[in-house]
């Protein structure tokens, strides 16, 4: 379904016309009202008229999420005080929360941005929707909320935890869609299978999944456990929260960016340089019609590319990959990148392993080890009679898993193997790495 046809199928010359009005209005707003701007761009020698359209972009100066820290809570505001209707934030885990505000029109267009996605994956008016993201500070639940309501649907504002209401609501108001993290809906499909039923039997056709990594082969476990088409959507706060990109139902290859709203780029993580369509890199994002926030060239940190093709969905804006990981969250031991992500995409493709897994990073004397803990599942149990890392089964996965690790990450792996239902289940973000180094904590 198409939400905003005239939008959504828009030929590329006249959308890269809207966009460069729009960036024009965008550099002015801020150089005019945040001295952040002002100063940036003083520096560089750069003034609003210099920028004629999106093909300047380039002569602007990057934006970092340290640029929000420094100027917290409302340094970056190109609006009084009184014209925000609504802070979102990051939750401070690493220090100061990042605050954003939104005025009465930016909370306007983005429920239009999240009523688009919702479409794009499958959604229609008079679908009733069950969001479990949390709501609050953090984006995720009232951003699929007001798109939900926007476009037409029965809004079901669960949010996360108490999953055997989760389940009993799913049951009794039999929602078509749900949105969430694939973490914690995978939680609630074991919770379902524990109770001896079967998750195909739900109502759920599609689900809007997003708020941390997942991979390819997550996918295809929740799609074949509830029967139901799994599609990723991206956003993030400084930008303007969920509903940037989201997968298409028939294509479910690649996130389709409101480009009438954001401007991408992608550019060489050290360099800063742009790299060709099709080339794995740093992602940047423009606002374009943001009022209280306009964010400029910001460095997401998140690592994809863009699809140089078009989609046979039939829209017209530019596709991003699914995010292949976060330059935060990647881990270098030993001086080799490794990204959580590929590390479940072993993990899910071993048939006797559970979804479940965490990452422990440690420094021992002056080299890093990695560590595995991941869980068996039940059938590998009932097959051996009993949890034994000795018995032959168990032992024949400890290698193979050692096996396609080190062909994967390029460096050995300590593999510790777990019991059913003994690591910690996700009620909202998954907690995949423990670093013990102290350089990260996710």
């Amino acid at each position: 379904m198409l939400f905003q046809p005239e939008i959504e199928q828009m030929d590329r010359k006249t959308l890269q016309a809207l966009q460069s009005e729009r960036l024009k209005e965008t550099v002015y707003r801020a150089y005019e009202h945040v001295p952040f701007y002002r100063r940036k761009f003083d520096e560089l020698g750069v003034r609003p008229e210099d920028i004629r359209g999106i093909e300047d972009i380039y002569r602007l100066p990057f934006m970092k999420k340290t640029d929000f820290r420094e100027n917290y809570p409302f340094g970056l505001f190109a609006v009084n005080q009184t014209d925000v209707v609504r802070l979102h934030g990051s939750s401070g885990t690493k220090g100061k929360p990042t605050v954003v505000g939104y005025t009465k029109r930016d909370i306007e267009n983005w429920a239009e941005c999240v009523a688009r996605a919702i479409a794009t994956a499958g959604g229609i008016p008079g679908d009733i929707f069950h969001v479990l993201y949390g709501y609050g500070l953090f984006t995720g639940g009232l951003g699929l909320h007001y798109g939900a309501e926007r476009l037409g649907m029965t809004v079901v504002p669960v949010s996360v935890g108490n999953t055997s209401r989760q389940i009993t609501l799913i049951e009794d108001f039999k929602p078509r869609g749900v949105a969430g993290t694939p973490s914690y809906l995978l939680n609630i499909v074991e919770t379902l299978e524990a109770m001896g039923k079967d998750p195909r039997q739900v109502s759920l056709e599609y689900g809007i999944l997003g708020a941390e990594p997942w991979s390819e082969e997550m996918r295809k476990a929740l799609e074949e456990k509830l029967g139901m088409k799994a599609l990723d959507i991206y956003g993030l706060s400084e930008v303007m929260g969920p509903g940037v990109g989201i997968e298409c139902a028939e294509a479910q290859d690649g996130l389709h960016i409101a480009e009438d709203h954001f401007l991408i780029e992608i550019v060489h993580p050290q360099t800063g340089e742009p790299v060709p369509d099709g080339e794995l890199g740093e992602v940047v994002f423009t606002t374009l019609t943001k009022e209280a926030l306009p964010v400029i060239r910001y460095r997401t940190g998140d690592m994809a590319y863009i699809y140089p093709e078009a989609c046979r969905c039939g829209r017209t804006h530019v596709r991003m990959s699914r995010i292949k990981g976060r330059l935060d969250d990647m881990l270098i031991v030993r001086g080799v990148n490794v990204f959580p992500s590929e590390i479940e995409s072993v993990v899910m493709n071993i048939a006797d392993l559970s979804p479940y897994y965490q990452i422990v990073v440690e420094r021992q004397g002056t080299l890093d080890e990695l560590t595995l803990c991941v869980e068996v599942n039940e059938r590998l149990v009932s097959m051996a009679g009993e949890f034994n890392l000795q018995h032959e089964a168990f032992r024949s996965l400890h290698h193979q898993l050692g096996h396609e690790l080190k062909n994967t990450l390029g460096i050995g792996t300590k593999i510790t193997l777990c019991e059913p239902g003994t690591l910690p289940r996700s009620e909202g973000k998954a907690v995949r790495i423990v670093d013990h180094r102290n350089l990260y904590h996710v």
